[in-house]
């Protein structure tokens, strides 16, 4: 909330409004006095790494009552408040949207009784809303992810990840309730992030006789040599008969019938408190930013009149969209169930080989085992190729069975073994044939290498897709890759350290290298959430004028109540303008006003357990590519062998936008800088305004290519 709290505010002094903060919710409107304060600049600095809302929340009887509402319209008549953002569920945004609509007899009513006059009245003719949705449940629909959906999946997979070390220790199930009275999906996330055994959600009852699938499931894990269960309830869980299923319910059931050492967690409210993380400060991952819904929160506002209906931001796949407020909060109130479509188990006895290709990078197990485990469902012989093409040209290829990929989801790194992508394809793919026995290979430059070399060896016309998996999100095709996330989340934790030592030495300035070869997402992305005063990149060309107006800036911030800066730079932005160089530079030019430090933050950027983004976006991807796999064999199988050569049997499974597309290798040529392993055009590139604006510089912002109003649809799982 804080994140969207300090854009609104800072996009609104941009534009030349006053802005204001309304402490504790509707009970400060209501209230009035030194619950509405003017905001400035400088009182929203250090808001992005703290959890909870500075400027208070609370429930407020009042505001319900019209008598409350008119006590609200007089504050705000009073200080010639005629815009509102508000950011909370559905029943703020309810509540918003009633005020609005009451607001023109309020002003007749406050009129009538002398507390405020006719000219004031007609100052304040008109209210506009805007809302933004915050709430961890995310059961709002119209958006994909609500504020601080991302923060409390961090809250919740860091509990699951100690309590399954000290399961395994002990052989122990497991329960863990989360939040969720109506809306299952933390659980549904959660129990895909961790590989649970099982999930109870409010929105899929289990059929009858759950209680002996369950016991049954629970035991059959035991005797494939898991040590450990793991099964997630959401706190509205239920089952057929409208009956509430509790943890503690399950527990009794569990010892009763298998004699399991058992143990309930209820998570309770540490689910909402802690760090925000990357993608609730910038809604990144799969988003625009929660920056950019707090510019096009001010945008809404601004442009609205009296006829335009209330509105509410909401993310649609990496962008920031305004939809009709009471739309989706009619769609919300009939959307109560999903489909889960499951596969029969089939048995094909076609070979299917999983390569981790380049830099190891976390979520890359995920896809794994979710790869590996839909194959064994669709009956296809799963194999596992070590040490990526190398360990594939010297047959470092063995079967991978169900249980050896368990506990994998939580795992950094890359349990295959991979190595970087080969300088010399072309001369391992004669030894790469010889191995080939019907293989079908998840690896995009070495998977283009693969498809050019189908002209001259048959065996490598089998269907082929690319994961994108790679911390510096460069691979053309998708806007996200597998592994980024969990990058930026490590940038941004480590800015967050450097800026409160900062804030504590005062007069300080910190130059940070991130990771990312030529692609300027991490460094980009990472000043968004981190604040960062400038973020320096290959695709946006910059030179010595730009970085000495850049020092000069941070001179005068000096002169502010805000003593540090913050700058980053991409590794191979500039060959010139090194770190040492840019070091040296904001050195000499801020002698007697800041000193400056550097830090390069190298493989660190690699490690670490993956984020819940990770692991549910590789999770999800890995069964993608291998139902589309099983497709694809289907419609090339003939007379009793595989040949595939068409363009579209070697694809990029990517993130376009809200939906995953497979994308032909060889069309995507077009759209790649391959000297420098860059995509030619790349969607982030717009919010580089949004982190010039907040840092406080003079340019202008154009919204009208990324902001556009679409209709509200149903959300599923």
């Amino acid at each position: 909330m804080n994140a969207a709290v300090r854009a609104t505010v800072r996009v609104g002094i941009y534009t030349g409004a006053k802005v204001y903060f309304v402490h504790e919710g509707y009970q400060g409107l209501v209230d009035g006095g030194d619950n509405i304060k003017l905001a400035t600049w400088e009182s929203v600095s250090m808001m992005l790494q703290l959890g909870g809302t500075v400027i208070g929340s609370a429930r407020c009887m009042d505001f319900r009552a019209r008598e409350g509402r008119m006590k609200a319209a007089l504050n705000l008549v009073k200080l010639g408040i005629t815009n509102l953002c508000v950011i909370g569920g559905d029943g703020s945004l309810t509540g918003a949207n009633q005020f609005r609509k009451e607001w023109a007899t309020l002003l007749v009513d406050l009129v009538k009784s002398g507390k405020i006059t006719d000219d004031e009245a007609r100052k304040s003719s008109h209210l506009n809303i805007v809302g933004m949705v915050g709430s961890i449940d995310n059961d709002f629909c119209g958006t994909d992810m609500t504020i601080g959906t991302d923060s409390a999946l961090h809250r919740i997979i860091e509990v699951v990840d100690a309590i399954t070390t000290t399961a395994q220790s002990h052989q122990r199930t497991f329960i863990l309730e989360v939040m969720g009275r109506h809306c299952g999906y933390l659980a549904l996330v959660t129990a895909l992030a961790c590989g649970a055994d099982w999930v109870f959600i409010p929105e899929m009852p289990p059929d009858e006789g759950w209680e002996g699938h369950l016991c049954r499931r629970l035991a059959d894990q035991r005797a494939r040599g898991s040590r450990l269960n793991v099964i997630i309830v959401a706190e509205g869980a239920m089952d057929r008969g409208g009956n509430p299923i509790s943890s503690e319910d399950i527990k009794k059931l569990v010892e009763k019938n298998l004699g399991f050492d058992t143990r309930t967690t209820v998570l309770g409210h540490v689910q909402r408190g802690g760090t925000p993380s990357a993608f609730d400060r910038i809604l990144v991952g799969i988003s625009l930013c929660l920056c950019a819904m707090g510019v096009e929160a001010v945008m809404a506002l601004l442009e609205a009149t009296p006829e335009t209906p209330a509105c509410v931001v909401s993310l649609s796949g990496n962008q920031a969209v305004r939809l009709p407020l009471m739309e989706c909060v009619q769609v919300v109130k009939m959307c109560h169930r999903s489909l889960l479509v499951t596969s029969p188990l089939l048995q094909s006895n076609i070979n299917v080989a999983i390569v981790n290709i380049g830099a190891p990078c976390a979520g890359m197990n995920a896809a794994v085992r979710s790869a590996v485990r839909i194959g064994i469902i669709q009956g296809h012989n799963m194999l596992a190729v070590h040490d990526g093409f190398e360990g594939l040209a010297q047959g470092k290829i063995e079967p991978i069975t169900w249980t050896g990929v368990s506990g994998w989801t939580g795992k950094g790194g890359s349990e295959l073994g991979t190595k970087r992508y080969s300088n010399r394809p072309l001369l391992l793919l004669r030894m790469i044939i010889r191995m080939q026995d019907e293989y079908s290979a998840i690896a995009y430059m070495g998977g283009l290498e693969l498809v050019q070399g189908r002209d001259k060896y048959e065996e490598l016309c089998i269907p082929m897709v690319v994961i994108p998996a790679t911390v510096s999100n460069n691979v053309p095709g998708s806007d996200f890759s597998i592994g980024a996330d969990t990058a930026l989340n490590t940038i941004t934790s480590t800015c967050d350290r450097i800026k409160q030592s900062a804030a504590g030495t005062k007069r300080r300035v910190f130059i940070i290298e991130t990771a990312g070869g030529y692609c300027g997402y991490l460094a980009t992305m990472a000043g968004l959430a981190a604040g960062a005063d400038a973020a320096y990149i290959y695709e946006d060309k910059f030179g010595i004028r730009d970085l000495e107006m850049n020092v000069e800036h941070l001179v005068q911030k000096m002169k502010t109540d805000v003593k540090r800066g913050l700058i980053l730079r991409n590794e191979n932005c500039n060959a010139n303008y090194t770190t040492d160089f840019i070091f040296a530079l904001y050195s000499e030019e801020g002698k007697g006003i800041f000193d400056c430090r550097k830090n390069v933050l190298g493989h660190m950027q690699q490690g670490g357990t993956p984020t819940p983004f990770d692991r549910n976006f590789g999770t999800k991807m890995g069964s993608k590519a291998v139902l589309w796999i099983t497709e694809k064999l289907k419609e090339v199988y003939r007379h009793g062998r595989i040949f595939a050569n068409t363009p579209d049997s070697a694809c990029v499974l990517g993130m376009k936008k809200r939906a995953l597309t497979f994308q032909p290798l060889a069309e995507l040529k077009e759209q790649t800088d391959f000297e420098h392993r860059i995509p030619k055009t790349s969607w982030w590139l717009k919010l580089r305004p949004i982190m010039k604006i907040l840092a406080k510089y003079n340019i202008s912002l154009d919204t009208s290519e990324h902001f556009r109003k679409i209709h509200a649809l149903p959300k599923l799982f």
